[in-house]
Parts: structure tokens; sequence; C-alpha cells
């Protein structure tokens, strides 16, 4: 397994101020946890890095390069190696080894049933038993990224710096793209294309605020808020086989502990794409399907009525296309515009509309989305998953996923 060993210079940082110091962060749990004092507070790493790596030997050395060329090293990369079958322990030793970049330790987790909650709560206990039990006062932010993923150069000192700016802050979100040119042909290049839209105009839209959920790919967590999760429940991620979204049910459980959740979209995670149609659907329908299920079991709450209304409002838009949308193209197709002046108006705006919402991605974006066929084609695509996905957690068991 190997031991946690790190040479390096050890900051102090001041504690929080009183108030907050006072507050429960986990109100759930408070009562058993109230007596709970710090032993010190000698800040021992200001960033750990976690990096659950399951057969991901393709991309883990550029992510953890990725993680070396930051403007703000970490101070500490965890890397868990679990349930792999290729070399990705052997790329991940190779990176550790190297004197050139931060401290890294790489961890094996060859059975693991937990899948990726699994792998990130035990580098959490690790670090844990490194710091003295307890991350408050020892540990100041835990990045969790997953091994497919790029970071920008300044994500970690950006993100930083967001997470300073309010102490109600729990956890800062990347804005995710897509990685572009890794098409091989015309089917590649549009379900490719497709993903990299749909990622630009999330990155640009998300709902600041109140965010639906940290992303796998990129979250940056104070760790006085991932300490609290754990004296409130045990783990910081819900390790069940029903937990298809680890990084969505831990939003939740953040949000019900009274902290605040955001997204900046300068802090940047490129992250793969799903290459055919098949991968994709079943990625998306996990995602959705583990979404439903989530929601199912927490009801209607303020945190999850905006998810639950966002999907409510996809459902409409999907009769809205199959019901009225069709026949209507159908009939301008067949006489044109000139019977019927208020669809004229409708495909205007339906033209100019997405094409504004990601002209941050470029024109070739923009001229994509004004065409207006690829994106109606992915919105079947898009709503068959989602449609599934709703059935699927009604009608169906939880399968297990790898």
């Amino acid at each position: 397994m190997g031991r946690i060993v790190l040479s390096g210079t050890i900051a102090r940082e001041e504690r929080a101020d009183s108030v907050r110091a006072a507050r429960s962060r986990h109100r759930r749990g408070r009562g058993a946890y109230e007596g709970a004092v710090e032993t010190t507070d000698t800040m021992l790493y200001e960033t750990v890095v976690l990096v659950p790596a399951r057969n991901e030997e393709v991309g883990v050395l550029t992510s953890l390069e990725s993680l070396s060329g930051q403007t703000r090293r970490p101070d500490l990369i965890i890397v868990v190696v679990n349930n792999s079958t290729d070399r990705t322990e052997d790329f991940a030793r190779t990176f550790a080894d190297d004197p050139r970049t931060p401290a890294t330790v790489v961890l094996t987790l060859d059975d693991n049933p937990h899948k990726k909650a699994g792998a990130l709560n035990y580098g959490l206990h690790r670090l844990r038993e490194h710091v003295g039990g307890r991350l408050n006062g020892r540990v100041g932010h835990v990045l969790v990224m997953d091994a497919d993923t790029e970071l920008h150069p300044r994500f970690i000192e950006r993100a930083r710096n967001v997470i300073a700016s309010d102490p109600e802050l729990g956890g800062v979100s990347a804005a995710c793209l897509g990685r572009t040119d890794l098409w091989r042909n015309p089917w590649q290049r549009y379900l490719l294309g497709m993903q990299i839209i749909e990622y630009g105009r999330a990155a640009n839209a998300r709902y600041r605020k109140d965010v639906h959920t940290m992303s796998g790919a990129g979250s940056f967590y104070r760790a006085e808020a991932l300490q609290g999760l754990i004296d409130w429940r045990g783990e910081v991620f819900w390790e069940d086989h029903r937990n298809l979204v680890e990084d969505y049910e831990t939003t939740l459980a953040l949000k019900e502990s009274g902290w605040k959740v955001t997204a900046n979209q300068l802090c940047i995670a490129y992250t793969d794409l799903m290459p055919t149609l098949r991968e994709l659907i079943q990625q998306r329908e996990r995602w959705s399907r583990g979404t439903v299920d989530t929601l199912r079991r927490r009801g209607w709450t303020k945190f999850t009525w905006h998810s639950i209304s966002t999907m409510i409002m996809g459902l409409i838009g999907i009769a809205y296309i199959c019901v009225w949308g069709a026949p209507q193209l159908a009939m301008v197709a067949q006489h044109g515009f000139s019977q019927h002046p208020l669809l004229l108006s409708l495909f205007a705006f339906w033209i100019v509309y997405p094409a504004l919402r990601v002209r941050n991605l470029g024109w070739k974006a923009m001229l994509v989305e004004a065409v207006l066929i690829p994106e109606l084609v992915y919105t079947v695509v898009r709503g068959y998953w989602l449609v599934s996905s709703i059935l699927k957690s009604y009608v169906t068991r939880v399968s297990a996923w790898k």
C-alpha cells in the first residue's frame, strides 16, 4: 500500500472565524460530536488531490501531469487504483517516482465492491490516519478528480480563490469541457461534436448559486465540510450499490449539512467523451437513472426542487417536439411558411437562440446549432435516455456498474 511520506514546508493557516467555528455543519449528527475538540491547528497540507483510477492506463499519466503543471501545485496526490486489470498502477507509480512531481502516493484496492465511492472513501481514510484522525486544521482543501480528466493549469489557484471568497462555501465544481479532435470518422465527429457543444453550453449556463451537482470530473472541497459529513454519517461518499451518482448524492448531503456549493466557469476540467452511441447512452442512462433514484429517495425538498423541475421541463420539451413540433415541421415542409407566420417567428427564434447560447465555443458550434437538424437528432437521443432512465428507476432493480 505504501506509507504517506511528504517532505516540505509546514504551513500555518488561521482557523475560521469564531462564528463559523461555533456553528454545526453536520446538524443531523450534532449530538454525538458536539464534544469533538481539535488536537492541533497545524496545517500540514493546503491541498490534497484524490484520484480514483480503474483501468485508466491510457489517461492517468496525462491527468497526473496536469496536476504537476498547476500554477499552485498540490501538496499531496493520492492515487487509489481500484479493481484495475491493466497497467494503471504502473503508470501511476512512474509518475510518483519522478522527483520533479508533487509528492504522490499510490494505493491499491483490488477488491472494492463500492467502486468509485469506495475508492474515494479509502483514500480519505488513509489521509485521515496520516494527519491524526481528523481533517480539520490539518488539511485545507481536497480536490477530487477522475483519472481521465485533465485540469486547466490554473484550476487549483482559481478554485482556492473562489472558496476563500465565502466561508460558507463547502465546494467548487469544475466547468467540464470535452476534449476535441478525437474523432476517426464522420459519425464520431458528429457524436463527439454534439457532446462538446453540450458540455460547453452547460458550463456557460450552470445554476451557479445552487448547482445541481458537483462534477465527478473535478470538484474542489473544503476539508472541514468533508469532515462534517464523516462526523454525520461516517463517510463522505455513500457506499451502496444503488448509488450510481456518488457526486450528486454527496452534493445533496453537503447542502443538507448547511454548506453552499458553487461552480466557476474558469475552473476548467477537460474530460473524455463517449466515442460510440452505445457508450454514450450507457453513460447517460447511469447518470440519469442515478439522479432519479436519488431524487425518489430524498423527495421534494428545498435542495431537490430545482433538479426535479428541470427533469419535468425536459419531459415537457420532449412531448412538445414529438406531439406538436414534428407535425408542424412536416406541415411547413409541405406548404411553406406563407400560411403559418407564427411558425416562421418560432423557427427564427430556435435558429438564433441556440446559436447564441454556444457563442463561447466559436462560430463552428454556433453554425451547427443554427442548422437545427444536428441538435434535433441529438435531442431525440437525449430524450430516449431520459425517458428510459425514469422508467427503469420505477420498474427495474439497480444493476451493478463498473
